[in-house]
């Protein structure tokens, strides 16, 4: 049995970074244990909550020094706050503090979700002697991609209201915002000066939505080879960065600099961003095998790296993920998984695939000579976001599992659906849709999403992508349409694990807008953000021998 400490706490503890910015500590010391391994855990969002606060206390009681942080600008911090931008240079300092202190035995690992970590994989590839392990939840490594610009497009809802909520030294009140109007205002570059705030990352961000040198100095996913240290990788099918938890595992696993790298772990639950908070993520519940001890499994991953405990957890399977439909737990040793059937299901129609009404069609044929689809996306009646990959405000834009046949009655949507499944179905990979379209203007989206339905008819979202017209030749710089011209749209969809049941069917819906989880393209090709000017655009799709559009379906065969 574990030995449990009584607890000593050293609040606001100034920690000096190189550029002579002091930021807050709070130390949580485990009484008469002498030097221990350190938990640092760096947090734009208070060391002085009270779920911190429980942590630390649960941790020290462990036997761990957890050093929690006010990172720069923020709370009791020094400094200037400016999202991601000095978190490599800040977690690295206090990384070498903590492992000089009295208290410390020289090994430090880190932990936090979210923002928290952003703080262990931005500092993890400045390589300090005393960081042995990671515990990164929930995060993306490549801001651009990962969080502010998927597909090309800005996701606005997370944009907005986790920009707004951090901008300044304390938390902020959003709940006052009018969002079914706010989200609305253009141009979107004074977003910030429309709520009344003043945000010069928001003004930056918009100024920057192709890839270039602002987004690069931030980007992680380019320092896996500097990374010694191995990480317990944490996410969750419907977290916004469902995508990029898996590219940090392979960044590691693959390419990691060390051998402990190469060890680092990944398990996905059928959660949001928030992790195993309730058996149930939106509207579904996922029974009680969903529920994972996340805590515990993060605790058994320091006692193996930093207390050299052989608890032999780094020769479990790598990978654990949940498979929704089937609601139970598989192990895997690779992503994607090893055995995976690449199959290709093609988009049919009579040329009225519109709404769940229209004459859609999803399966393995190969297309013939078919009549194109066509709608008209108007930026000023979006599609709706209804649930699905989103954050961090579930009360503002609903997160997770959700019906989607409300959606689906739209003539701007286009449904394609399969036939039953003969038999248990399971679709575990990255999903990508090639769609064969085209627009009459200079640029536009196009939006894909994967839905299960049940034999009664219930419609769940399992993951969705989009695609912006200017960035399909590189999202390095715009390129904009040629009007009336059939493009090669390739959409990631995202990642799933789910097991399409027998007599469920496999849906796909295409339409140009998924608002407010994602900016309204308005279709004009001026200048990104700087005008409140747009325009109805008309949309064809095609699929026929020429133009075969299609979904690639990651189906794993029947053990």
């Amino acid at each position: 049995m574990m030995q449990s400490y009584r607890v000593d706490r050293r609040v606001d503890v100034r920690t000096p970074m190189r550029d002579g910015v002091e930021l807050s500590t709070d130390l949580f010391i485990p009484r008469d244990a002498g030097r221990c391994p350190a938990v640092l855990i760096r947090t734009p969002y208070s060391n002085n909550n009270e779920q911190l606060i429980e942590k630390g206390t649960r941790l020290a009681a462990a036997g761990y020094v957890c050093a929690i942080q006010d990172v720069r600008g923020r709370w009791d911090s020094g400094g200037d706050y400016y999202p991601f931008l000095n978190e490599a240079e800040d977690g690295f300092d206090t990384q070498q503090w903590i492992g000089t202190q009295d208290f410390s035995d020289g090994t430090v690992g880190t932990a936090g979700a979210s923002y928290g970590g952003t703080t262990q994989w931005r500092s993890a590839p400045l390589d300090s002697q005393y960081l042995k392990c990671m515990v990164p939840r929930v995060i993306c490594t490549d801001y651009h991609s990962g969080l502010l610009y998927p597909g090309g497009a800005l996701q606005l809802n997370v944009a907005m209201t986790w920009g707004m909520r951090t901008h300044a030294h304390t938390g902020q009140d959003i709940d006052f915002h009018q969002w079914s109007e706010a989200f609305r205002y253009l141009p979107l570059r004074n977003v910030d000066a429309s709520a009344g705030r003043d945000l010069p990352f928001w003004r930056d961000w918009i100024a920057h939505p192709e890839y270039g040198d602002y987004w690069e100095r931030m980007d992680d996913t380019r320092c896996f080879d500097q990374i010694t240290v191995p990480a317990f990788n944490m996410g969750g099918w419907y977290d916004l960065y469902a995508n990029q938890t898996f590219t940090n595992f392979n960044g590691l696993r693959l390419t990691g600099g060390s051998n402990e790298a190469r060890q680092s772990k990944l398990i996905v639950g059928p959660w949001p961003h928030g992790l195993a908070m309730s058996t149930r993520t939106g509207d579904v519940d996922f029974g009680e095998a969903s529920m994972v001890d996340l805590e515990a499994e993060e605790l058994r991953w320091f006692e193996r790296w930093l207390r050299g405990v052989d608890n032999g957890i780094e020769r479990e399977a790598p990978l654990r993920l949940f498979l929704m439909g089937a609601n139970r737990w598989r192990d895997a040793d690779e992503w994607p998984l090893a055995d995976t059937d690449w199959q290709t299901w093609y988009l049919h129609s009579g040329g009225r695939a519109n709404s769940v009404l229209g004459d859609g069609v999803l399966s393995p044929e190969t297309p013939g000579e078919e009549k194109a689809d066509e709608f008209v996306y108007d930026p000023l009646h979006p599609v709706q976001t209804a649930g699905g990959n989103n954050c961090c405000s579930p009360h503002i834009v609903p997160w997770g599992a959700h019906d989607q046949r409300a959606v689906e009655m739209r003539g701007d949507v286009l449904v394609y659906t399969s036939p039953p499944m003969a038999q248990d179905t399971e679709v575990t990979g990255p999903i990508e849709v090639v769609l064969y379209a085209a627009t009459d203007g200079p640029d536009t989206d196009f939006t894909a999403k994967l839905v299960d339905v049940a034999p009664g008819g219930y419609a769940t979202n399992l993951c969705d992508g989009i695609r912006r017209g200017r960035f399909l030749e590189s999202r390095r710089a715009v390129n904009l349409l040629e009007a009336g011209k059939v493009y090669e749209w390739r959409i990631e969809v995202g990642v799933t694990g789910n097991v399409f049941q027998t007599d469920h069917r496999i849906r796909l819906e295409i339409s140009s807008s998924n608002f407010p989880r994602f900016d309204r393209n308005p279709n004009t090709g001026a200048e990104y953000g700087q005008s409140a000017d747009v325009r109805r655009a008309q949309q064809t799709v095609h699929h026929s021998r020429a133009y075969p559009s299609h979904i690639r379906l990651p189906v794993i065969p029947a053990e």
